[in-house]
């Protein structure tokens, strides 16, 4: 299969990426981003843009693809509704409009995040953002959406978060939330297990759109 990935140089993209270019099922992986992803493999292909939300003229380039995973994301601290609107909802929207209108038989897989509301009031700004984001995602005509709930995540591998603050907790949180991921599994996943969750939804699909953290942990178990 072929499978488009957004956000490829973020700390899930990182994992997701590695887990595609292992999967001997996979033939081929277009990282589309604003920053090259600095590795070369016979599979990956790159299209470094710097406007996200102008496609123009790439018709060629992003048809005929399987899946795309799009891990595109940013924390909301500091971020005005806005800008994290922007970032999050318009991004994304302006990605999946392209690609449904080239691969409507494409499987859209979209990282979100615990906590995010459906019904889009109340809650936390960036709950509503998300929830806005999931709801927009799921009414387009793909074969199929799905949405992927993570709580916490804790980088394997070598991945490097790119948030400096991120970079430096995640060190000292190691041990806390490797305890965590052990007795609840739902709460706390890795970038391994949920880039092996996503690749599984990728190549089979699931039976809901919407899968929280006990369903990726069942799906990166295989399950």
């Amino acid at each position: 299969m072929k499978i488009i990935l957004y956000g490829a140089t973020g700390t899930v993209g990182q994992g997701v990426l590695r887990r595609c270019l292992m999967d001997p099922d996979v033939e081929q992986v277009l990282a589309v981003g604003r920053a090259s992803t600095g590795r070369q493999h016979p599979k990956l292909c790159e299209r470094v843009r710097a406007d996200l939300m102008d496609y123009s003229g790439l018709d060629a380039e992003l048809t005929g693809y399987d899946a795309c995973c799009y891990c595109l994301g940013v924390s909301s601290a500091g971020l005005d509704e806005a800008r994290y609107t922007r970032i999050t909802y318009d991004l994304a929207l302006a990605a999946a409009t392209t690609l449904v209108r080239l691969n409507p038989g494409m499987r859209f897989l979209f990282v979100s995040g615990a906590g995010a509301r459906s019904g889009a009031q109340g809650g936390a700004m960036w709950q509503r953002v998300k929830g806005r984001t999931e709801n927009a995602l799921l009414r387009l005509p793909f074969r199929a959406v799905h949405v992927f709930r993570p709580g916490a995540i804790q980088p394997m591998h070598g991945i490097r978060a790119r948030t400096a603050s991120y970079r430096l907790l995640y060190p000292l949180l190691w041990l806390p939330l490797t305890l965590l991921r052990l007795a609840a599994p739902a709460l706390v996943t890795t970038t391994d297990a949920l880039a092996r969750a996503m690749l599984r939804v990728a190549q089979h699909g699931a039976e809901k759109p919407i899968l929280e953290g006990r369903d990726i942990h069942a799906l990166s178990q295989g399950g």
